[in-house]
């Protein structure tokens, strides 16, 4: 898998950021995981392997894909 930068809001070079997987348009998105158990119980068909990451709109809005 070979990534692209696409873009991070932060000011300190750490989290949050995208990337692009060069080979299939995917998405691979950086960010603090979150861990509530409260926030957790309200998601839906969670597999065992998959964790969840908090994304603010602003990164979205200015570097995902329009396409």
């Amino acid at each position: 898998m070979t990534l692209r930068f696409l873009g991070t809001t932060s000011d300190e070079g750490d989290c949050p950021t995208l990337y692009e997987v060069i080979e299939t348009g995917d998405i691979v998105v950086q960010g603090d995981r979150l861990v509530d158990a409260r926030h957790l119980a309200q998601l839906r068909d969670v597999k065992e392997s998959e964790t969840f990451v908090v994304v603010p709109r602003e990164l979205l809005t200015k570097y995902a894909p329009k396409e």
